[in-house]
């Protein structure tokens, strides 16, 4: 009988082992999934504060051309100042996603004046800004791929149960706001 209750605890030992360092296991890849999260984050952050640093360059060479154009250079002045001031993820995302449709729409009204558009200063404000554009959306995109392997890993069992109780979560995607979803009208 002493022989049955020892073999039994030395099983019983291993499955506790073998449990605790999968557990193990699954705590440090939940760790380093969040840490490759907020890494993504912050690139995505550095990205929109390039945006956040030009605008104001962009809006003075504007405002020598199109001055009854005032409420929209407001809006993007105020959007701007809004992301400056945003502290969570949710609330920057928000404001980044209300001043990319306000740039667009400087944009449009750009168009209306010809010789702004041959301006050199301008030029190379708009170039930055396209650039800007153009690797905030790669930084948006490798931020969203590292979000969803991080939540498909908290959802899978057993990790979802361990994730669980460690209080780990979900986080959200970087989505864009239902102004960009429409192309913005040019009229002449």
């Amino acid at each position: 009988m002493g022989k049955i209750l020892l073999v039994i605890g030395v099983i019983v030992l291993l499955l506790v082992i073998v449990v605790g360092i999968g557990a193990v296991g699954s705590y440090n890849r939940l760790v380093n999934l969040q840490e490759q999260v907020n890494s993504s984050w912050a690139q995505v952050d550095t990205v929109l504060q390039r945006r956040y640093d030009l605008i104001p360059n962009l809006v003075n060479t504007v405002k020598g051309y199109a001055k009854q154009e005032q409420q929209v250079l407001t809006e993007i002045t105020r959007l701007r100042s809004q992301w400056g001031e945003a502290k969570t993820t949710a609330e920057r995302a928000q404001a980044a996603t209300g001043l990319e449709g306000a740039l667009g729409r400087l944009m449009v009204v750009i168009e209306n004046y010809p010789e702004l558009k041959s301006n050199q200063n301008f030029l190379a404000l708009q170039d930055e800004l396209a650039g800007t554009e153009n690797r905030i959306a790669v930084e948006r995109r490798r931020f969203n791929q590292t979000v969803q392997t991080y939540n498909a890993s908290l959802r899978r069992f057993p990790t979802n149960i361990l994730a669980g109780i460690l209080g780990f979560e979900s986080h959200p995607y970087f989505e864009a706001g239902t102004a960009a979803r429409e192309a913005p009208k040019v009229q002449f």
